[in-house]
This record gives structure tokens, C-alpha cells and sequence, in this order.
């Protein structure tokens, strides 16, 4: 195990609350410093894709919940981009396939978003913990 990987074990740790762009952004930041990271993330969303998953889905937005997952996701650049995508053209136009995947996880899980947000947390093998502020829609 190299030095910064150890200092990252053992480095503070952060409880960060929040939600959009902004907490997504600090948790890539933080991430460097220390593994030891917890976010707590909102789902108030009731716009875009994730408006439409949480009307069609009755689950909470995914949309805040992947952009967390996937700023603490230590994936190949490819699994990235997938998750990034949106697409342009037919029935899911606009939707992100990450919102997609979390939906499915959703679905698998029998209707649990704590645990389908435990799972692609594993699936993207994320530094850190990440926790909807609610699990109901």
C-alpha cells in the first residue's frame, strides 16, 4: 500500500449534507484526502429525468444520488461516460442511463432505494458511503 493510500485511510472523516452540483463536486475533491466520507444527499428533485422516474416509479429521484455515486466511484473511464449518458432520442429522451441503472437496482432491490443505492455503490466500488436524506418518495 503506497503513502497516500495509507494517509487516505486514515484521514479525517467528513460528513457532507447536501445536494446538486455542488455536493457532487466536493465529494471528487474530497476524495483524494481521505476515504473516510459520508454524504447524506437530498432527493427533493421532481424535474427532468428524475422527475419523471420519481412520477413513474414512486421511487425517490435518483438524479442527485448517482451524481454522488458516481464522484466517489473509483470505475474505468468508460463506466463513466455510460453512467454520464443521456439519451437523445425516443421515449427515454433526456434520461441518464445511471438514473436508469439505479431505477433498475430500485426494482431488484423489491422497492428498497437504501439498498439499491448500496448496491451500485458496490458495483462502482465507491471511497466513501453515500445515504438519501429520505427512502421514501
Amino acid at each position: 500500500m503506497s503513502l497516500d493510500a495509507m494517509q487516505r485511510r486514515r484521514g479525517p472523516h467528513v460528513v457532507a449534507i447536501g445536494g446538486g452540483t455542488g455536493l457532487s463536486t466536493m465529494l471528487r475533491g474530497l476524495k483524494t484526502y481521505t476515504e473516510n466520507i459520508t454524504a447524506i444527499v437530498t432527493v427533493a428533485d421532481d424535474g427532468g429525468g428524475s422527475g419523471v422516474l420519481r412520477q413513474e416509479l414512486g421511487m425517490p429521484p435518483p438524479g442527485d444520488i448517482r451524481n454522488c455515486l458516481e464522484a466517489l466511484a473509483n470505475v474505468e473511464p468508460l463506466m463513466g461516460e455510460l453512467l454520464h449518458y443521456r439519451f437523445t432520442e425516443g421515449s427515454l429522451k433526456g434520461q441518464s442511463f445511471g438514473n436508469l441503472f439505479l431505477a433498475a437496482l430500485n426494482g431488484i432491490s423489491g422497492g428498497s432505494f437504501e439498498q439499491a443505492v448500496s448496491r451500485m455503490s458496490q458495483v462502482l466500488a465507491i471511497t466513501g458511503r453515500v445515504l438519501p436524506v429520505t427512502t421514501t418518495n
